[in-house]
């Protein structure tokens, strides 16, 4: 007998196996990351989503803390075919509520063909199809989650590393892998909270100002766009995921909600400068639909949505994807070398003056 159910927005109810039990609502979307479980779970950028894996089995190399991106898991709920116990023990810890037992191909298909939906679950002995719906019925669309980045970002300033390169991380919903991957490279950073003022940046006296991923709608990370405007031609800017879309909206650009997103450890992009294609990670369901004063240097090979964004001369370098995802695709790992060379290059023109 099925304990769990998905009340969809389409007005079908699919029945699952309860594997942790609780109630849930959100965005339902999915990603074909066949690894990464643990790094995808404790994704910021999952925050107020129900995720679906694609990938049939997910749990087979158990759970490890130390592959975290936070200290907690963000989606709402999750859905899969199958979990291991190891994962549904975890998830139950965290208090998320979690399904499996159900055909996850015609829920991707459902989402692929009518785009990103709403959600509501109910799971557990006592769950009912009403119980499922009366989320639904309370779910709002993503755009309209305001306080996401609350939810997200760090409520004090963190600092990072003793490197000699200090880097301003406004904090959207970053991704730790993000952090390490600058101090590796010899960076202090000052992880900021998301509406952080630019008097507070400025007591910093940040070399790299850079806005990190996140989830839901660019529009709703009003502060951090502020930041941009008023650093530029000042600072050098660097940016990923929502971060490309924040930087691209300050700099006279627009952003779109996509039908379904980008999910998944296998997107191709296409670099124009050196005909390169490589394999990347992404995780968002928005994208800039007008790079206004940028120029648009990658593309989704799949559908051509911008994938890299710069301005040599205001000093300006984003990226849709996520250079530093672990596990994942390292072919981009490079793109923190070319941010901290704009800090480099901008210190010795100054020393030069």
């Amino acid at each position: 007998m099925p304990d769990a159910y998905l009340a969809l927005e389409t007005g079908d109810v699919v029945e699952a196996n309860a594997r942790a039990p609780g109630t849930a609502r959100g965005e339902l979307v999915f990603t074909t990351a066949y690894t990464g479980y643990e790094e995808s779970l404790t994704d910021p950028s999952y925050e107020a989503q129900v995720l679906t894996f694609a990938y049939p089995l997910i749990g087979n190399y158990g759970v490890r803390d130390e592959r975290f991106e936070s200290d907690r898991v963000h989606p709402s709920a999750v859905v899969a075919r199958e979990l291991t116990d190891d994962v549904a023990d975890w998830l139950r810890a965290e208090g998320v509520p979690a399904v499996d037992g159900l055909d996850t191909r015609d829920l991707v298909l459902d989402i692929r063909e009518g785009g990103a939906m709403k959600v509501g679950i109910a799971a557990g002995p006592e769950a009912t199809p009403a119980d499922a719906r009366a989320q639904l019925a309370d779910c709002p669309h993503m755009s309209d989650v305001t306080d996401v980045g609350e939810r997200v970002s760090v409520a004090e300033p963190e600092v990072y590393g003793d490197g000699d390169v200090d880097v301003a991380l406004v904090d959207c919903g970053a991704k730790q892998s993000i952090v390490d991957s600058l101090v590796e490279r010899g960076a202090t950073v000052h992880r900021l909270p998301h509406d952080t003022t630019p008097a507070e940046v400025a007591e910093i006296d940040p070399e790299v100002l850079f806005v990190s991923n996140g989830p839901g709608d660019p529009a709703n990370f009003e502060a951090a766009e502020a930041l941009v405007d008023e650093f530029v031609g000042e600072v050098p800017l660097a940016g990923i995921c929502l971060g490309q879309q924040v930087v691209a909206r300050a700099l006279g650009g627009t952003t779109e909600k996509m039908d379904f997103g980008h999910r998944g450890v296998n997107q191709p992009v296409l670099d124009h400068d050196s005909g390169r294609v490589v394999m990347t990670t992404q995780n968002h369901g928005y994208t800039v639909a007008d790079p206004g004063a940028l120029d648009v240097t990658q593309i989704n090979v799949n559908d051509d949505t911008p994938e890299g964004l710069d301005s040599a001369e205001m000093d300006v370098l984003t990226r849709q994807y996520h250079p530093e995802a672990n596990p994942g695709p390292n072919d981009t790992l490079d793109f923190f070398d070319d941010v901290l060379a704009m800090a480099e290059s901008r210190r010795m023109s100054l020393a030069a003056d």
